[in-house]
């Protein structure tokens, strides 16, 4: 059986373990939590990533049926500027990261737990082993397969170890990472009867969104444009329209986290047998909502590659050559969109509001004819 090493068990790490599961490897997820699991607050899941999830049999993840109600983009003072329906905005799946998480975990094979740091390699079986409280410090490799820590051996690596990959940084020790998009977010689930279809609202250098998670919480999260390290309340959005206000009061755990995304070019997602992906690969800024998804795409392509190429080296090129170009576009165009939306100039805001209103009934008309 061939083996696999993932490193890092966040949403990208864990479907990449079921997905060469599925594909016939053994495989042993790294983790450096002390838990198995998964932080943060809502996710969204587009129809590209739910078909990546389906097809791995992950199940759960799927609309489920809520009364409609209007969505969009509005002002603070509640003002619409423009109606999703008339943009013919698809709305994706909204999950909870941590549900999202438990439902792809489920699929694990084989032992399935997590096991802590020390156990032999005689110990594993067939499946998905996890280990847990370990952290990765080095990474090697020779035409034969990849060694961790000087200890753990397989013949591939796939690094899911987020914007600040250690794995990337060994690969590619001069290039400039993670850089600061100017902007904070924060982010909550709140348990709460609201009668709303959600959206965004754009401010002045800020920004709130919500929406309906397939539970029934509502998620939110809002962006102002701040230092990085500065710690802060949402307080900006107290006087917005309802019902945010009512949201943050709901919430009884606000995150708060400066946002970063990886610098452009970005890196070769493959090097020998180390495998770059989700946010070690392309971490993007919010803006799209396609972090995670492009991460459970990343997987998909993958697995598809390893199943149809004839060798590992052509499997991993194929991989390179579909994901890196399609997530470029994306980090680019979400960081441009993020600028857009946390702009403080009246007069570029007026433009952006007037030509979204304009764009979205022109739309509206063409979908009528």
């Amino acid at each position: 059986m061939r083996t696999a090493i993932v490193v890092g068990a966040g949403i990208g790490g864990v479907t990449a373990a079921v997905a060469l599961q599925r594909c016939g490897w053994r495989v042993t997820v790294l983790e450096r939590a002390p838990e198995l699991g998964e932080v943060g607050a809502g996710i969204s899941v587009w129809p590209s990533a739910v078909a990546v999830l389906e097809g791995l049999g992950v199940k759960g993840v799927e609309k489920v049926a809520v009364r409609a109600k209007p969505a969009g983009m509005r002002k603070p003072d509640g003002r619409w500027v423009v109606g999703a329906a008339e943009l013919g905005v698809e709305i994706p799946v909204m999950i909870h990261r941590a549900q999202l998480h438990d439902l792809i975990t489920a699929e694990f094979d084989g032992p399935g737990h997590t096991k802590p740091f020390g156990m032999a390699a005689g110990d594993r079986r067939g499946g998905v082993t996890v280990w847990t409280g370990y952290e990765v410090v080095g990474v090697e490799q020779d035409g034969e397969g990849v060694v961790v820590n000087g200890e753990l051996r397989a013949e591939l690596l796939v690094a899911a170890d987020g914007v600040r990959s250690v794995v990337r940084k060994g690969l590619y020790p001069d290039y400039a990472g993670p850089r600061y998009s100017g902007v904070s977010a924060y982010r909550g689930i709140a348990d709460v009867a609201v009668d709303d279809g959600g959206g965004e609202t754009w401010g002045r250098g800020q920004l709130f969104g919500f929406a309906r998670l397939i539970d029934g919480r509502f998620y939110w999260y809002g962006t102002v444009n701040q230092p990085p390290g500065t710690t802060s309340e949402p307080t900006a959005f107290a006087s917005w329209h309802a019902p945010i206000p009512q949201l943050i009061a709901a919430t009884e755990t606000v995150l708060q986290n400066d946002i970063y995304d990886l610098t452009t070019p970005l890196v070769p997602f493959v090097q020998g047998r180390i495998v770059l992906l989700g946010d070690a690969a392309h971490a993007m800024t919010p803006y799209l909502g396609r972090g995670a998804c492009s991460a459970i795409e990343d997987v998909g392509a993958l697995a598809r590659h390893l199943q149809n190429a004839s060798d590992l080296t052509t499997a991993l090129a194929a991989y390179d050559a579909e994901r890196r170009p399609a997530t470029t576009k994306l980090v680019k165009r979400s960081r441009s969109i993020g600028r857009l939306s946390q702009t403080e100039n009246q007069l570029l805001r007026t433009l952006r509001d007037g030509l979204f209103g304009i764009g979205g009934k022109l739309m509206s008309l063409r979908a009528r004819k």
